[in-house]
């Protein structure tokens, strides 16, 4: 029997290769400027077309590589960073397995040129599919230039899949940022299209955040300092105010690498739990130096998860630090002891005391009927013979609803209660009784149960439904109405808003900048990453522009990422999930009525936008069941 069994060639295996490593354009954006840091270089240039599809750019001042080198890089398992299996422990790269370069260039056109220091001449290198088409000096600086072109030109069932430009530039941005935020050291340019995204000068960490996600930023951090044998940690996490509904701003980087970690990013949000709402997640900025030797790096091919030696003293120590930044920085109340003496108000007043005079009298029978109550500071008086009167109206009422069962009329008589706003919505939803309203009022009373839910009557049984689920089916058919009429009615503001947002998300807003128009929120552009708004839907009330629109950015990113939806399907959803009624609001009877029969009137009444259910019927048979009758 022949054998079966033979060695792939280099350009599959690279193929093979570049479906582990690069996944989309941002993939190769990473390997890309990982090397670029690894080459030490102090300023790096980013240039994208048409999100990575026809030209990514990478431009480094860092040390160059020789004519040897440039042509080795290209080979797999190539690598300047390890030479024997213990170097795994002792990583202080980026990057180490050597298979970038070769992966990407098996699958787009590449063009490398470099030069070391001080030479005087680089070299050049074309590259397609793996094929090294050319080699030959050229004129370069110090550093290495690499140009991806027609990325996946050769793999169409991969390029099928790539989502649409927004999207993918979306990704780059986030592995731009990625790099760029804990290296705040090294100059970073961001050009897309020929428009200029970043502009990031060397500095801080802090500048670089709040260079890298707006000035807004500058008020929300608050500092994060703790240094052990274990880790050294530092960074910013965001003060509770800021929390958002949906995940934000959260970067954890070990050794200026970034990483994902479900395990400490529950140690953050356990350090807010009592400062944030439980459905809210903490903004945070965390950089952690642990020894090479202690970590793992080498368990992922993107390196975005790594392993520690000591995961639980890290969990521990990174909690207490939060706890402790939070509070040295005023985030907790606290008191103040060192305040201005000016501002003391003397515990021991001026002149003589004197003991309050009390005159009681004895004979005072508060139960006559003819002592009356003594008149308020407001001028309202209270009768009791009026008061007894309305008791007395009340209990007749009683007797008679529950005449046939006099036990059961003494039983349930009426008992004063305090008229309180928790009382009335308690009253709202379990005190008034259908019965005694009549048939008629019967089939319309519509009762709401903790302010999440509205129970209806209907003929065959009730009707369960979800409050804030219903509102947004509501507002989720009325904006995409909107949008495919591409006509809605706008509230012009007294004063226009100014909303400034980071980078990608105003790239975002540039996105959806029409949709936004149609559905009434006037929207104009105003220099680099800034909006004016002029306009905003006449049925939004009280709403901050800055605080809905960042808010409907990030349900959008999170929508368009979660459900398989056209634009204007997933813009009209990220807009209601914003703007619908929360839970716990208490609505009154019109309310919820008008409620109802909105959702009724939608073309799917039943479930939201994204297949969550809305209503539940429960049938007379089924709560006869449940009583066993």
């Amino acid at each position: 029997m022949a054998d079966i069994i033979q060695l792939l060639p280099d350009s599959i295996a690279n193929q093979i290769a570049a479906g582990e490593v690069i996944q989309r354009p941002a993939s190769v954006v990473k390997e890309l400027m990982e090397n670029a840091l690894d080459a030490g270089a102090n300023s790096i240039q980013l240039i994208v077309k048409d999100a990575g599809r026809t030209l990514i750019q990478v431009i480094d001042n860092g040390k160059g590589m020789s004519e040897t080198d440039a042509r080795m890089s290209l080979e797999r398992h190539a690598t300047s960073k390890i030479s024997s299996a213990d170097d795994l422990f002792h990583l202080n790269t980026m990057g180490f397995r050597g298979e970038a370069l070769a992966s990407i260039a098996s699958i787009a056109h590449l063009e490398m040129k470099t030069a070391q220091i001080e030479a005087t001449i680089g070299t050049q290198l074309l590259v397609e599919g793996s094929k090294v088409l050319e080699q030959s000096p050229c004129a370069f600086q110090q550093g290495t230039s690499i140009a991806v072109k027609n990325l996946f030109f050769n793999v169409p069932a991969r390029r099928k899949f790539l989502k649409s430009d927004q999207i993918e530039l979306r990704h780059i941005i986030d592995e731009f940022e990625r790099v760029a935020l804990p290296n705040p050291h090294i100059k970073f340019t961001f050009h897309h299209n020929n428009n200029e995204l970043f502009h990031l000068e060397k500095g801080g960490f802090r500048q670089r955040i709040v260079s890298v996600f707006g000035k807004r930023y500058n008020e929300k951090l608050v500092p994060v300092e703790e240094e052990t044998d274990i880790v050294k940690i530092s960074g910013f996490v965001g003060k509770p105010e800021a929390a958002k509904k949906t995940r934000g701003e959260q970067f954890f980087f070990v050794n200026r690498r970034f990483i994902k970690s479900s395990y400490l990013h529950h140690a953050v949000q356990e350090s807010m739990r009592e400062l944030i709402p439980g459905n809210a997640f903490a903004s945070y900025f965390l950089m952690l130096e642990v020894n090479p030797e202690f970590i793992d790096v080498n368990i992922h091919p993107t390196k975005t998860e790594i392993k520690f030696e000591d995961e639980r003293a890290i969990y521990a120590l990174l909690r207490s630090a939060i706890r402790r930044g939070i509070g040295t920085n005023n985030v907790f109340p606290s008191l103040d002891f060192e305040q201005e003496s000016s501002f003391d108000v003397p515990l021991k007043p001026s002149g003589e005391i004197r003991a309050p005079q009390i005159q009681i009298n004895p004979d005072y029978n508060p139960f006559h009927e003819s002592n009356q109550a003594p008149k308020s500071s407001g001028g309202n008086t209270y009768n009791a013979k009026e008061s007894s009167e309305r008791e007395r109206n009340n209990l007749e009422n009683w007797q008679k609803l529950y005449a046939s069962n006099p036990a059961m009329a003494v039983a349930m008589k009426p008992h004063v209660f305090a008229q309180n706003e928790s009382a009335q919505g308690e009253q709202q939803s379990f005190a008034v009784h259908p019965e005694t309203q009549g048939q008629k009022e019967s089939s319309k009373a519509v009762f709401q149960l903790h302010g999440k839910y509205i129970l209806a009557q209907i003929k065959s049984g009730v009707v369960l439904i979800h409050q804030s689920r219903a509102h947004e089916r509501i507002l989720f058919e009325r904006y995409l109405h909107a949008l495919n009429e591409q006509q809605a009615w706008s509230q012009q503001q007294l004063f226009p808003q100014t909303v400034q947002l980071s980078a990608g998300d105003a790239e975002l807003i540039r996105e959806i900048m029409n949709e936004l128009q149609f559905i009434g929120i006037g929207i104009h552009e105003f220099g680099k990453n800034t909006f004016v708004v002029q306009g905003m839907p006449s049925h939004i009330e009280n709403t901050d522009a800055q605080t809905l629109l960042e808010g409907v950015v990030e349900q959008y990113k999170n929508t368009m990422q979660s459900v398989n939806l056209q634009k204007n399907e997933a813009f009209a959803l990220a807009l209601a999930r914003k703007t619908a009624i929360s839970t716990h609001k208490i609505l009154q009877q019109e309310e919820l009525k008008q409620l109802i029969d909105e959702l009724f009137a939608c073309e799917n009444p039943s479930t939201t936008a994204n297949g969550k259910a809305i209503i539940h019927t429960f049938s007379l048979n089924e709560l006869d069941k449940l009583f066993n009758t």
